[in-house]
C-alpha cells in the first residue's frame, strides 16, 4: 500500500464496541480488586491478632440474615460456635419479679404529671446521639395500651403462604398510634415471598397464643394481665399462662433483669448493627428504642449500646427485639406536634440498601391511651 494513501476509516460500530469492551475490561478489574481487597481485609480481621476485632465482625455479620455465612468462610463453624458462646449469662432469675414496677397513672387530681404536660398523647420521643450511632427513645406512659400486633386478618392463622406485612400498613388497618417491629420471624436470606409470614418460637396477642413451633431463643418479653413487662431467656407456653401473659414474643438477649444489667450481653462481641428494644420503668412507663445503622452516619448499636440507654431512661426490665433491616419505629402524630395532624411519620432511618419497610408477622404497637 502506498505510503501516502490514507487508512481506511473504521466503522462507528467497530469503534464503539472497541469503547464498550475496553469499559467492560476495566469494571470487570476493578470488582476483581475490589472482592480481592475485601477478602484480605476479612481475612487480616478475621486470623490477625485482634481477638476483639474478629469478636466484633463476626457478631455484625452473624446478625445480618445475608451475610452470616461469612465467618464461616474464615474461621470455620467452630470458630463462629467459640465467639458465640465466649461469656456466660449473668441473670439474676430464671424470669423477671413484678416487685419492682408500680403503675403509676401520672393523673393527680385529673392533671398530668410535668413529664407529660406537653404530651397529651401520653407518648414522648427523644434523640440520643452516641459515637457510633443515632437512637430514638419512645417513652408511652399507658403500659395498659401496648400490647403485640400480627399480620393477620381476623380467621387467619399463620402460613408461608401468607406474606407478612409492612408495619405502616399494619398501623393504619389497627388504628394504633405507635409501634416498633417484634419478635423473631423466618428469614432464610433469600428474596423468597415467604421471609416474614411466620414467627419465630412463642408469640402471644391479645391473650392468644397465635404461634409456638418450640423454637429456642435467647429472650421473651411480654405484658402481664398487670401490665407488668416480663422477660426471661426463655419461656413456654404452659409458663406464659401461669404468669398471666397477655402479650410476649421472642428474640433476646434478656438486656436488664430486677434493675441488674445482663453482663454476658454487655460484655459480649455484639457488633454494630440496627437495633430494637423494649423496657420498662419502675413507674410501668414502656420504653421503645431503634438504633439506626448501616449508615455512613450511624454504624449501629451494641447491645452494650442499648443496655446504657435504657439504663439511662431508668429501665428495671429490658429485652432485644429483632433487628437489622427489620428496625422500625413508627408514630401517628395525632396532634400535628411534628408537621400536619394524624401523619403517619417513621421516626428511624432506613439502612443504605433499603428503602421500605420490611414485611413481618408480629409488632410491639401502642392504642390510643385511655386515659386521653
Amino acid at each position: 500500500m502506498n505510503p501516502t494513501t490514507p487508512r481506511p476509516k473504521r466503522k462507528i460500530s467497530q469503534i464503539i464496541w472497541c469503547i464498550v469492551r475496553r469499559t467492560l475490561l476495566t469494571l470487570f478489574t476493578v470488582v476483581i480488586l475490589l472482592v480481592i481487597g475485601l477478602w484480605t481485609v476479612c481475612n487480616l480481621i478475621f486470623n490477625g491478632p485482634s481477638e476483639s476485632a474478629k469478636n466484633v465482625l463476626t457478631m455484625s455479620l452473624l446478625e445480618a440474615s445475608a451475610t452470616k455465612w461469612i465467618p464461616g468462610l474464615f474461621i470455620g463453624d467452630e470458630g463462629v460456635k467459640n465467639v458465640q458462646s465466649s461469656v456466660n449469662s449473668t441473670l439474676p432469675a430464671d424470669v423477671s419479679s413484678a416487685d419492682q414496677v408500680v403503675i403509676q397513672t401520672d393523673i393527680n387530681n385529673g392533671q398530668l404529671s410535668s413529664e407529660w404536660k406537653d404530651h397529651p398523647d401520653g407518648i414522648r420521643i427523644e434523640t440520643v446521639q452516641g459515637d457510633m450511632y443515632t437512637a430514638h427513645v419512645m417513652i408511652v406512659r399507658d403500659p395498659s395500651a401496648v400490647f403485640v400486633a400480627t399480620s393477620l386478618y381476623p380467621g387467619q392463622s399463620f402460613s408461608t403462604a401468607i406474606p407478612g406485612k409492612p408495619i405502616n400498613l399494619t398501623m393504619m388497618e389497627l388504628g394504633t398510634v405507635a409501634a416498633v417491629n417484634g419478635g423473631a420471624f423466618f428469614d432464610n436470606g433469600t428474596g423468597s415471598p415467604s421471609i416474614g409470614s411466620v414467627p419465630s418460637g412463642l408469640v402471644i396477642s391479645e391473650g392468644k397464643v397465635v404461634w409456638d413451633d418450640k423454637k429456642s431463643y435467647h429472650g421473651f418479653a411480654g405484658f402481664t394481665e398487670d401490665n407488668i413487662l416480663v422477660v426471661a431467656p426463655s419461656m413456654n407456653a404452659q409458663k406464659a399462662k401461669e404468669l398471666n401473659i397477655r402479650d410476649g414474643c421472642c428474640f433476646g438477649p434478656v438486656l436488664i433483669m430486677d434493675g441488674v444489667i445482663n453482663e454476658s450481653a454487655y460484655n459480649q462481641n455484639s457488633g454494630y448493627n440496627p437495633r430494637t428494644a423494649i423496657g420498662q420503668r419502675a413507674d410501668g412507663a414502656v420504653i421503645l428504642l431503634c438504633i439506626d445503622g448501616r449508615q455512613l452516619g450511624s454504624l449501629g448499636g451494641t447491645y452494650a449500646d442499648i443496655i446504657n440507654i435504657m439504663v439511662e431512661y431508668g429501665a428495671v426490665n429490658a429485652c432485644n427485639l429483632d433487628g437489622g433491616s427489620s428496625s422500625a419505629m413508627f408514630y401517628k402524630d395525632v396532634y400535628g406536634k411534628y408537621g400536619a395532624e394524624d401523619a403517619l411519620l417513621m421516626i428511624n432511618s432506613y439502612s443504605l440498601l433499603q428503602e421500605t419497610p420490611r414485611r413481618m408477622p408480629t409488632y410491639i404497637m401502642v392504642r390510643p391511651s385511655s386515659e386521653e
